[in-house]
């Protein structure tokens, strides 16, 4: 031997007894059998994928059917488990805290709204590995996906509302919140969000820019305004009449034009209520308060006048 194999024996653990490992395998014969097993298994199991994939590659017309029903049912399931696991776990977890706010998000079907996002993110998800592996077409994948991302686009709009349904609900069960309401609010910002998401959600489902979509608009504007000419006045009506504090809920209003005189029971975006001494229901559009006279005998009801 020579200088250097020696001075690396002298580093290298020597087994005393080299012949010990082998005869221990020769002497095993149940671990030869085992391992030989699960190799002819492993080997079966692969066999049979590849003879799948070869037959899948074969048949691709049935293939992209059998990739669209494997998608549709773990959607299906997805929608399952979100509805019958996720939104009642979340639902018992906000009655059991300590706030507010996630009981008025929970009435409002805030969470409800956001579980159903899930099965159509599962479909935009599984589209990418149906493609792959069961050579879905081109055009059929972009549809799949643009259509998944369209409708979580929708469900978004519908859990933003909610949400802000649920913002409603906390601010109104707060003392003094009749003296500021903020309902025109509110539905003023769900009409943006529904106008903004609807475009965002057909820009989508077209595969387009949205961009493109709000130059069209805008050419449109004109016919626009005259279709939403009621909703403009009023959501600058509400904004005068709530930050001018001209009309809160439970003052005594009387406007002839309208046919009201009674208590005011419901400010809104479009229109505001009035119940009547005889039980009866006047609704007002919501701008004829700014434009048109009305009378508001809450100053006579602090006084403690007699009504």
């Amino acid at each position: 031997m020579s200088q250097p194999d020696t001075m690396i024996a002298l580093f290298i653990p020597q087994d005393p007894n080299p012949a010990s490992a082998t005869d221990s395998q020769a002497n095993d014969p149940g671990s030869e059998a085992n391992s030989s097993t699960l190799d002819s298994a492993e080997s079966a199991i692969w066999q049979w994928f590849d003879l799948k994939w070869e037959w899948l590659d074969a048949n691709q017309a049935l293939a992209q059917l059998i990739g669209i029903a494997i998608l549709l049912v773990l959607a299906i399931i997805g929608f399952g488990l979100a509805r019958a696991v996720a939104l009642p776990i979340v639902q018992k977890l906000s009655k059991k805290s300590k706030f507010t706010w996630d009981d008025a998000l929970a009435e409002a079907q805030f969470f409800r709204w956001l579980t159903s996002l899930f099965p159509a993110f599962v479909m935009w998800a599984g589209a990418g590995a149906i493609k792959t592996h069961f050579h879905l077409n081109e055009v059929v994948y972009t549809a799949i996906r643009n259509a998944s991302a369209s409708t979580m686009v929708f469900l978004g709009i519908l859990a933003v509302c909610s949400f802000l349904n649920g913002v409603q609900l906390v601010y109104t069960r707060r003392a003094g919140s009749a003296r500021r309401p903020i309902k025109g609010y509110v539905e003023l910002g769900k009409i943006f969000v529904v106008v903004v998401g609807g475009l965002l959600a057909v820009a989508v489902l077209l595969g387009r820019d949205v961009s493109a979509l709000m130059a069209g608009v805008g050419a449109m504007t004109a016919v626009i305004m005259l279709i939403f000419k009621d909703t403009i006045l009023s959501a600058v009506a509400s904004v005068q009449l709530t930050n001018q504090n001209m009309v809160r809920i439970g003052d005594w209003i009387e406007m002839p034009s309208g046919g009201a005189d009674g208590d005011v029971i419901d400010i809104a975006l479009h229109t505001v209520k009035v119940q009547n001494f005889d039980k009866t229901i006047s609704t007002i559009p919501t701008y004829r308060l700014v434009t048109d006279t009305f009378r508001n005998w809450r100053g006579m009801s602090e006084s403690g006048g007699r009504r």
